[in-house]
C-alpha cells in the first residue's frame, strides 16, 4: 500500500487560510502523494489571507477529468465560499464521496463547502467554531481537533492543520507512513495546551508605533515555517516584509509550493527592521548564508542590539557560521544541533535569550510565532491569537 502513488487535489482560491493550504500540501508530499494545487480563479495565483501570495500548479479545469485518492479543502473566508460556488470543484467532490474515495476539509470549508453540496448527511464532522452552528444543519456536529467519519475528515483551523494533514497520511499510506512523517516535524505532544518558551537574560523588545519585519524567502525554504511566520505576525498586525533571496520574486520551496514574495532582498536592505526572522529548510538556509546583503544585515541588526531570530536549519546554517550566535542560547532543528556550540538548550522548543529567538521545525513554528508576538505585544495578545487559531483551546 506504501509504494502506491497516491494523487491528491488541494484547491485554492483568493481568501485562502495560507497555514491550513500550505501544512496540507507540505505533509501530504514529505509522504510521497502527488499534490495538484489547483485554483479555482480564473489565474494561477492567488491572494490568499494576510498577504500571502500562492501560485498554483494548474487551474482547477485542467484537472476535471483526473481522478484523485483525496481532495482537501482549506478553509479561510472568502476562500472557502470560493470553493463552494466552484461547479467544477462540486462536480469532483460529489462524485469523489460517490465513488467512495477520501474527500476533507478543515476550518470554514466543512460547513461552508461542504455541508452546502450535502457531503456531509448523518456524517460526524467539526469545523470552525463560529461556523458549528451553520454545519449543525447538515452533519452531526463534534468538537474534535479533527475527526473522521468513513471517507470524510474535517478539522477546525490553522493551528489544527498539522494533526489534519497527519491523519490523511495515514489514510492514504497507513500509521508507518503517518508516524514516518510526523517525527521530524517535531509536532507537539500536547495539542491545544498553552505554549511554553524558555527565555533566558530577559529583554524587552521595542518599536514605535508598528513593528516593521522582515521574513527572507529563498528556493528552498520550508514553506510552513514561512508560512506560519508571515501569517500570524500579520495577525498580530505587524508590518511584515517578504523578501526573495534571489533574481526573481516568486522562489519555489522546499516541497514545491510556490510563494511570491513581496519585494526582492535588495530593495528590503535599504530598509531598517524591529525584527529580522528566518524560516528553515536546508536549501534556503544555504542561500541566506550565501547572501552577503543579509548576512549584512543580519550582522548590523546584532550590533544594534536589535531582534532577531531563525527556526530549523537556519540557526545552524546561517547563525552560527556567521557569528550570530556567539555567546547565546539556542536551538534547531534536532539533527543539526550538533553544529551549534553551545548545546545547553537545543532540547527546547523555543529558547530566547535577549534579542534572539530560536526554534526546532515545522512543528514548534507556531509556538515560535507565538512566541514572538508575545516578546513584542505581550502574552495576552499572543493567548489571544492562538485560540482564536485553535492552536490552543478557546
Amino acid at each position: 500500500m506504501a509504494s502506491a502513488t497516491r494523487k491528491v487535489l488541494v484547491p485554492i482560491a483568493n481568501g485562502t487560510e495560507p497555514i491550513e493550504a500550505v501544512i496540507t500540501i507540505d505533509v501530504l508530499r514529505r509522504a510521497g502523494a502527488e499534490v495538484t494545487v489547483a485554483s479555482v480563479e480564473k489565474q494561477l495565483r492567488v491572494d490568499a489571507c494576510y498577504g500571502m501570495k500562492i501560485v498554483a500548479d494548474a487551474l482547477i479545469s485542467d484537472c476535471a477529468d483526473t481522478v484523485f485518492d483525496l481532495i482537501s479543502l482549506p478553509g479561510g473566508i472568502p476562500g472557502a465560499a470560493s470553493l463552494r460556488d466552484c461547479k467544477i470543484l462540486e462536480s469532483m467532490v460529489n462524485k469523489q464521496a460517490a465513488d467512495g474515495r477520501f474527500y476533507a476539509a478543515i476550518c470554514a470549508a466543512p460547513a461552508v463547502a461542504l455541508g452546502s453540496w450535502g457531503l456531509l448527511k448523518e456524517k460526524k464532522a467539526t469545523c470552525y467554531p463560529s461556523f458549528m452552528e451553520q454545519l449543525s444543519s447538515s452533519a452531526i456536529t463534534v468538537e474534535s481537533r479533527v475527526q473522521q467519519d468513513g471517507k470524510v475528515v474535517t478539522s477546525r483551523g490553522p493551528g489544527t492543520a498539522m494533526e489534519f494533514s497527519v491523519v490523511l497520511v495515514e489514510q492514504l499510506f497507513g500509521k508507518d507512513k503517518a508516524d514516518e512523517v510526523s517525527g521530524p516535524l517535531v509536532m507537539r505532544p500536547n495539542h491545544g495546551d498553552e505554549y511554553n518558551l524558555l527565555e533566558l537574560n530577559p529583554m524587552e523588545w521595542t518599536f514605535d508605533n508598528c513593528p516593521k519585519i522582515l521574513v527572507p524567502v529563498a528556493d528552498g525554504t520550508e514553506e510552513m515555517e514561512a508560512t506560519i511566520l508571515i501569517d500570524v505576525l500579520r495577525r498580530a498586525k505587524a508590518e511584515v516584509v517578504v523578501a526573495s533571496v534571489g533574481d526573481k520574486l516568486e522562489i519555489l520551496a522546499s516541497r514545491k509550493v510556490k510563494l511570491e514574495a513581496d519585494m526582492l532582498l535588495e530593495e528590503a536592505v535599504k530598509l531598517s527592521y524591529d525584527l529580522i526572522v528566518l524560516p528553515g529548510g536546508l536549501r534556503g538556509a544555504q542561500a541566506f548564508s550565501n547572501s552577503e546583503q543579509l548576512v549584512n544585515l543580519l550582522k548590523k541588526q546584532r550590533e544594534a542590539n536589535r531582534p532577531h531570530g531563525a527556526i530549523c536549519a537556519s540557526p545552524a546554517h546561517v547563525l552560527e557560521p556567521h557569528g550570530l550566535l556567539n555567546g547565546k542560547k539556542a536551538t534547531a532543528f534536532p539533527p543539526m544541533c550538533d553544529k551549534l556550540s553551545d548545546k545547553s538548550e537545543v532540547e527546547n522548543r523555543v529558547v530566547v535569550d535577549g534579542n534572539l529567538i530560536t526554534s526546532r521545525g515545522p512543528g514548534t513554528c507556531l509556538e515560535f510565532s507565538l512566541a514572538i508576538v508575545e516578546k513584542l505585544f505581550g502574552r495576552k495578545k499572543a493567548l489571544e491569537i492562538a485560540k482564536t487559531i485553535l492552536f490552543v483551546h478557546p
